[in-house]
């Protein structure tokens, strides 16, 4: 028989499946888009939810990598698009339209992104940690500010959506799909991570770091590994919202960015595997809802998030599965 949090997984994923394939066929391609954009934003938050929830890694520069993802779909395409290459000496780099080569490239350098701001930022712990990947991110943020080549503060315009192979991904349903399966995959693999060897010991050490080390283990190395994985999958989901806009500016890199993230987390669920697509999809929805009724909407997110901190801890998933965390 299904668990509470199992038959939640399905409902949840269905329903994200069945919502932009009703409005294709009613000919509403404003609700396709903004269930891409709480699939992309799970994704998102899966990856902060991976060093959050299993490493108790709590970070406000997130933005970083969801920035850098935007970045390097937008420099690829743009150099495509305009028939220039990134750099001519000492060889020729040009840009491209393929998503594949694309998610990879923002893939890589997010998680070496991660692994320079890890290496430096787990040497302190507490709120000094919050801090200082909150700096990274900020640097960034004033960086692509001054970056005239690529827009500057008024940000990156890109004409077309990327190319997945047998797909119009310019067809609202087509890129749905590609972000669906990538969410499913995503999840797929959390959910073994979590399970694996690496995945209990960097529990046991967010518990307590006194035994792993007994173990044989290193707190840090886990912490590390964590982050760089974290950080990989926060820059797909980045290289995803920039392809989706057609459009990437600064403000990814923004603290903001990074509030945004870290608040699917809470209000799906910390620790749940599935919590941060549920945390994103409510986020949309209230977006959506409230948007239309005040410019101030944040104020009722901010009521409704303060809420679920004081009287539901575990967020949606901890309020109708129960409190005990389970990677289902």
């Amino acid at each position: 028989m299904m668990s509470k949090e199992a038959l939640l997984n399905t409902a949840l994923m269905a329903l994200l499946l069945l919502v932009p394939l009703g409005a294709w066929f009613a000919d509403e391609p404003f609700l396709i888009t903004l269930t891409t954009r709480a699939v992309i934003f799970g994704i998102a938050g899966i990856g902060l939810n991976f060093a959050l929830g299993l490493g108790g890694l709590v970070s406000l520069g997130h933005a970083a990598f969801f920035g850098l993802g935007g970045y390097v779909m937008g420099v690829l395409a743009y150099h495509a698009q305009t028939y220039t290459s990134l750099m001519t000496w000492p060889f020729e780099l040009p840009g491209t339209t393929a998503m594949t080569i694309i998610w990879l490239v923002a893939i890589c350098l997010s998680a070496l992104l991660a692994l320079g701001i890890g290496a430096l930022s787990l040497r302190t712990s507490g709120v000094y940690f919050i801090m200082i990947t909150l700096a990274f991110a900020q640097m960034l943020y004033y960086f692509a500010i001054s970056w005239p080549a690529y827009g500057g503060e008024d940000g990156l315009s890109i004409y077309v959506r990327n190319r997945f192979v047998g797909l119009n991904t310019m067809d609202p349903i087509q890129f749905f799909m590609v972000c669906y399966g990538l969410l499913l995959l995503v999840l797929g693999l959390v959910w073994a991570m979590a399970r694996s060897a690496f995945g209990l010991a960097l529990g046991a050490a967010r518990q307590n770091e006194e035994r792993v080390r007994a173990l044989g283990q290193k707190p840090q190395r886990l912490y590390l590994t964590a982050f760089v994985i974290s950080g990989a999958i926060t820059g797909l989901a980045g290289a995803l919202f920039a392809d989706l806009n057609r459009f990437v500016s600064p403000t990814m890199f923004s603290w903001q960015t990074s509030g945004e993230i870290m608040i699917f987390v809470i209000l799906g669920g910390v620790g749940r595997v599935f919590g941060p697509v549920a945390g994103a999809a409510l986020f949309i929805l209230l977006e959506y809802s409230l948007g239309g009724l005040s410019d101030y909407w944040h104020v009722y997110l901010g009521a409704i998030l303060l809420g679920v901190v004081l009287f539901a801890r575990g967020g949606i998933y901890g309020l109708i599965a129960g409190r005990e965390v389970a990677h289902d």
